[in-house]
C-alpha cells in the first residue's frame, strides 16, 4: 500500500511542477498556455499509467493529449488527421487483438 501512496504523491507533485512551468512559460511569453496545455494531460496520463499500466483511462488521456498537442502546435487539419489517424488506430487495435489471441 505504501508504494501506491508514494506513486500518487509523485504524480501529484509532477502535475504541480508541470503546471507551474507551463504558467511560467506563458507569463514570460516563451510558450503560450493555449498551445502547451496538452503537456499537462500527458503528465496526468503518465502518472495514471505509472500507478497501473493497464488503466485504459490513462492510455485514452495520453492519446487525446498527443492529438491536441499535434493540432495545437503543428496546425494539423482535423480532417487530415482523421484520414490517416483512424486507419492507423484500427490497424494498431487489430495488432493488439491478434497478439493477445496468440498469447492464449
Amino acid at each position: 500500500m505504501e508504494t501506491k501512496d508514494t506513486k500518487r504523491i509523485f504524480t501529484g507533485g509532477a502535475i504541480l511542477v508541470t503546471l507551474g512551468v507551463l504558467i511560467l512559460l506563458n507569463s514570460s511569453g516563451v510558450y503560450g498556455f493555449n498551445k502547451s496545455w496538452p503537456i499537462l494531460l500527458l503528465v496526468i496520463s503518465a502518472g495514471t499509467l505509472v500507478q497501473n499500466v493497464r488503466d485504459m483511462i490513462g492510455w485514452f488521456i495520453g492519446a487525446v493529449a498527443v492529438i491536441f498537442l499535434v493540432i495545437r502546435n503543428w496546425y494539423v487539419n482535423i480532417g487530415e488527421l482523421a484520414t490517416y489517424g483512424l486507419p492507423l488506430l484500427l490497424i494498431a487495435a487489430g495488432v493488439v487483438v491478434l497478439l493477445k489471441s496468440l498469447k492464449k
